[in-house]
């Protein structure tokens, strides 16, 4: 805002000792205006909070399972930076770096970043002086009242006008601070957006890899039951040949065959998709997505100890819950906004300007100057101003319950991770087992059907069994690989650098 000048400061004689005087008290109004504490409460993570429970910055329940066999699952070492590499698959590796590196989805979180950095960057910029220049050359007829001539009839000449001045705001209630706390928080929300972009990025480029690689897996899986089921009809067609089975078994045999390779394209399709997800997380095209994955010929899988660490250090490393903090920082910077509506605002500056004739620019006589406050406050309107401060207090509390909710369902979400992990073992202990007695069956049932001791539907059913048991493993072991991904989600790691 411009200062306050006095249309009859004189141009040519200097500031009086009283100016000074002035000036000293003007300055030091700024100065401790600087210093005033900002209105609206300061920011602290609410004692109440979820995230300062104890049970909640404590080990993970869940991280105590065991395996099959009574081993450790977990550990309580810090989850690695980049958890992808310890699948130990430098396809993968490669194929995650290239996400992080192309990822559309991450583009656009870099993006919002450095739009919400500028926007701290303007509400800093409102703590700098502002400098207003102006003027431009005329042609006119001034009256003879305005040159304090009456009666006096000036000839249209040309005339000039030039200005400039520097004012600075003092934020006396402290509202330009609040709104710059404000974005900064808004700005350190962007980078945990980010964060957490690069940690589903990551995931996501994980679960495709593995979902291919368990795809192609059940694929080989079906095809040998395919093979041993060719072989069956092949030799069930020869004992018919030789009359010792009749017709109906060798329809039997067939019928089998092309259930088991109707069991083929779901497989093939689920394949591409996860192809094609790649493809899209990569940054690639969808039919640059059949180079991707090729050489996987089983899902990834850690074989360690997997380190999850506990409670506190998945509360710090989850970018949503870093987001959802740095969120109610912000609304609690804004009910000091709010509120700064109520005090006046304070201007200092200095203002100098020159208007005269255009034969006369520069001369003393067309030259004025001032410095000094302008002080505006416009009465607020109570009800508007109290409004807008409980519409920021509501605002707060909602942050605050989205935090409380974020930090639970990271705990939901991990416990679960860890549960589901752990008995999805089990149940492949359970399918291998399963698995090795079917294979028993059928060899031993196909032995006694080739001497004609046994009917072929007997040996068929073991066949039948075999492969759903073959299938069911194959799909547990693709599904470890997911579950194993899954919980390295919920620990929110790879967003780091």
């Amino acid at each position: 805002m411009s200062p306050y000048m006095s249309p009859y400061m004189s141009p040519k004689s200097p500031p009086s000792l009283s100016l000074c005087a002035l000036c000293a008290t003007l300055v030091a109004m700024a100065l401790s205006g600087c210093g005033t504490t900002p209105v609206g409460p300061d920011y602290q993570v609410p004692a109440q909070a979820v995230i300062r429970a104890p049970q909640a910055q404590a080990p993970l329940t869940e991280s105590q399972a065991r395996g099959p066999q009574g081993q450790a699952l977990y550990s309580q070492d810090e989850l690695p930076a980049h958890w992808w590499r310890l699948f130990d698959d430098a396809q993968l590796d490669a194929l995650v770096d290239k996400a992080l590196a192309h990822n559309t989805d991450l583009r656009v979180a870099a993006a919002n970043l450095a739009r919400m950095q500028a926007a701290e960057a303007e509400a800093k910029a409102a703590t700098n002086p502002v400098i207003h220049m102006g003027g431009g050359p005329s042609f006119g007829h001034p009256s003879g009242l305005s040159l304090l001539s009456p009666g006096y009839e000036p000839p249209n000449d040309g005339y000039y006008s030039a200005s400039a001045g520097i004012s600075y705001d003092v934020d006396l209630s402290g509202q330009v601070a609040r709104a710059i706390e404000a974005s900064h928080a808004h700005a350190e929300a962007a980078v945990a957006a980010r964060d957490l972009v690069r940690v589903n990025v990551a995931a996501g480029t994980a679960r495709a890899y593995a979902e291919a690689c368990s795809a192609g897996w059940r694929m080989q899986a079906a095809q040998q039951s395919v093979k041993l089921q060719t072989e069956a009809v092949r030799l069930t067609e020869r004992l018919e040949e030789a009359g010792r089975v009749g017709a109906m078994d060798a329809s039997r045999a067939k019928a089998q065959l092309a259930q088991l390779q109707a069991a083929l394209p779901p497989l093939q399709a689920a394949r591409q998709s996860a192809l094609y997800r790649l493809a899209t997380l990569t940054g690639d095209l969808p039919e640059q997505a059949s180079a991707i994955a090729l050489g996987c010929q089983q899902p990834p899988r850690v074989q360690q100890v997997l380190p999850v660490g506990d409670g506190a250090r998945l509360l710090k490393r989850r970018p949503d819950i870093r987001q959802a903090e740095r969120e109610l920082a912000a609304a609690t910077a804004r009910i000091g906004v709010a509120m700064g509506d109520r005090y006046p605002k304070i201007s200092f500056g200095l203002n100098g300007s020159s208007i005269g004739y255009l034969n006369k620019i520069g001369h003393a006589d067309t030259v004025s100057w001032g410095i000094g406050p302008l002080i505006s406050w416009t009465v607020p309107n109570t009800g508007a101003v109290d409004a807008r401060i409980a519409q920021s207090e509501a605002g707060a509390k909602a942050a605050a319950a989205h935090f409380d909710g974020v930090v639970l369902n990271a705990l939901r979400e991990t416990e679960t991770a860890l549960q589901t992990y752990a008995r999805e073992l089990d149940r492949e202990a359970a399918l291998k087992q399963a698995r090795s007695e079917a294979n028993e069956v059928a060899q031993q049932a196909r032995r006694l059907y080739t001497g004609g001791k046994v009917a072929y539907l007997a040996s068929l059913d073991a066949d039948r069994n075999l492969a759903m048991a073959e299938a069911a493993l194959a799909a547990s072991q693709g599904q470890l690989a997911d579950d194993q991904v899954q919980l390295f989600l919920a620990l929110g790691g790879g967003w780091e650098p």
